[in-house]
């Protein structure tokens, strides 16, 4: 790894060029939001200039996100306050790539839901069945109003050998001041009480995103990125899954955090908008 300036990391010595080349099929990039394009409420930035290039050179883009403690449309709203324009307000959630499995799989079938009202409203809306008491399986999102009552009653479910759905697995969720715990830390303690891991996970980097990302898009895969600043979510994304799997330092993880890490991007930049000069 050969660090040319401040803002862009080149792997493996490559060129201007071959940089360039490297982005040149992308027609659809699929971008990671806390920690890639804003932070908590403040955008990061050139993060607008980057969604500007794009249009310029021919390209779109999605967001992509595993946060599951809200709806997708609360998400569009805060894109938009923050001047995002609405071809790009198409939000692809761990969320709803957990709902499509669970409407394929367990159809007629009632589910315990671990999440926010917000999320609960949006599950319905897409034809889930939610209940308290007698459900068939379990849904585990990223629950911010979690109390012990609630822990204790997935963790019954689960114990009880219900079929165990989990939205995504980031440990934590970055903010303007730091991190707080996310999905990866409410799943370690339904382990430590119950023995069992999550049958399936859904968000990135696991392949239910994907294929919601591709039948929402009408793209293949070698005609998208994954933009990120997680390397054991983003960037595995892409990376895993045929994509171009791109790293950026604006968020979590660190060039540090690189040298440890299995995952190794294609490429790596300061932020979305040092891209700029290679689309």
């Amino acid at each position: 790894m050969n660090k040319v300036n401040p803002a862009v990391v080149y792997v493996d010595g490559m060129t201007d060029e071959q940089i360039r080349e490297r982005l040149a099929p992308i027609k659809c990039f699929l971008l990671d939001m806390d920690g890639t394009f804003y932070l908590g409420d403040k955008l990061i930035e050139g993060s607008l200039d980057f969604l500007d290039a794009l249009k310029r050179t021919g390209r779109t883009a999605r967001f992509l996100t595993n946060n599951s403690s809200k709806s997708a449309s609360v998400y569009a709203e805060k894109l938009k306050k923050m001047g995002v324009e609405e071809r790009y307000r198409d939000v692809i959630s761990s969320g709803h790539a957990a709902a499509h499995y669970c409407l394929k799989h367990f159809p007629g079938k009632k589910c315990y839901l671990l999440g926010n009202p917000m999320l609960r409203e949006e599950m319905v809306a897409m034809g889930l069945e939610l209940t308290e008491d007698d459900a068939d399986y379990v849904l585990v999102a990223f629950d911010t109003t979690l109390d012990y009552e609630k822990m204790c009653k997935v963790c019954d479910y689960i114990r009880y050998g219900k079929p165990y759905i989990a939205t995504h697995p980031d440990f934590n969720c970055p903010t303007e001041t730091g991190f707080i715990p996310d999905m990866g830390a409410i799943m370690a303690f339904i382990e430590a009480s119950t023995g069992r891991k999550a049958d399936i996970i859904l968000g990135k980097p696991y392949g239910g995103i994907v294929q919601e990302a591709l039948e929402r898009t009408g793209y293949q895969l070698g005609e998208m990125a994954m933009c990120g600043d997680r390397l054991y979510t983003d960037v595995a994304t892409g990376v895993n899954h045929g994509m171009t799997g791109i790293f950026v330092l604006s968020g979590e993880a660190t060039l540090e955090d690189l040298e440890t890490s299995d995952v190794k991007p294609h490429l790596i930049f300061g932020k979305l908008a040092d891209m700029i000069p290679y689309l």
